[in-house]
């Protein structure tokens, strides 16, 4: 019984011998013919210039117009001044329509009052376009009932002692009881026509200073002008006088403007750009 299992197992082993002789060929193909992995490289279709590309949306005047815009308010470091870019990009649609309409001279100034922001703050930018400079950065006053520290009601209405928002075009100077003055005529119909004879101006005050902060928390307030500080009043005013844009943003949802057309902005903006 020992002798015959022995020869069963030997014969076994032939079989399987034999089996392995006739399989490993086919199994060494197999191998042979499956390349390797290795790490990834460029394609042939990258060095030939035939690779795929993806297609590149394309770049509107909108988005352009944008752009420009966001370039020239880091130029300008406006951000680290204070001044949002909502705010700024409104002052500039504006400035743009206003001078498509021949309203501007060509001083290239743009004035900025932003009364969202509290009369403690520097709230008032001179921007010089052409040279893309802060020319100023000062405090200025808004309107007795439009609130106390934070400008929150405005008005067109004559007595109403409040501030009136939206576009204006400088005038001339002229003395008045605050000395050296310069009228301002509004562009909104509903929001600030009225300045003029309201005598809305730009004029000094002796209560819109930081000693006049440190005592009483606050600025003081006019009776509706964008008063400002006694000890610059007059630069600026020799500076902005004579056809310059003035904005006078403030927190009202009902305020609009038939000078916050984007259309007419982009492509004034963008002519402007190819004639450089």
């Amino acid at each position: 019984m020992e002798t015959q299992s022995v020869v069963r197992r030997q014969r076994l082993k032939l079989r399987t011998r034999r089996m392995v002789r006739r399989v490993l060929p086919f199994v060494a193909s197999l191998f042979l013919a499956t390349p390797l992995a290795s790490p990834v490289t460029k394609s042939k279709a990258a060095t030939t210039g035939s690779e795929l590309r993806l297609p590149v949306a394309a770049v509107t005047p909108a988005a352009l117009f944008d752009q420009r815009l966001q370039d020239l308010y880091r130029e300008l470091a406006l951000e680290q001044q204070g001044l949002r870019f909502e705010v700024f990009q409104k002052a500039m649609t504006g400035y743009l329509n206003l001078e498509s309409e021949g309203k501007l001279s060509d001083k290239q100034l743009l004035t900025i009052v932003d009364f969202g922001l509290p009369s403690t703050q520097k709230r008032l930018w001179v921007l010089d376009l052409a040279t893309k400079q802060v020319k100023f950065h000062t405090l200025v006053a808004h309107g007795h009932n439009s609130g106390e520290n934070m400008a929150t009601t405005f008005s067109n209405e004559n007595e109403s002692n409040m501030s009136s928002l939206g576009f204006y075009v400088t005038q001339g100077e002229y003395q008045g009881k605050h000395g050296r003055s310069l009228k301002l005529k509004g562009l909104d119909e509903g929001y600030n026509t009225n300045a003029l004879s309201r005598s809305v101006v730009m004029h000094g005050a002796d209560y819109v200073s930081e000693d006049f902060i440190r005592q009483y928390g606050r600025l003081g307030r006019s009776l509706g002008c964008p008063a400002l500080p006694m000890a610059e009043k007059d630069a600026i005013i020799e500076a902005v006088e004579g056809q310059t844009c003035l904005f006078l943003n403030g927190p009202d949802e009902r305020y609009s403007s038939k000078y916050l057309n984007q259309d007419v902005a982009v492509s004034k903006l963008l002519s402007e750009t190819q004639m450089i």
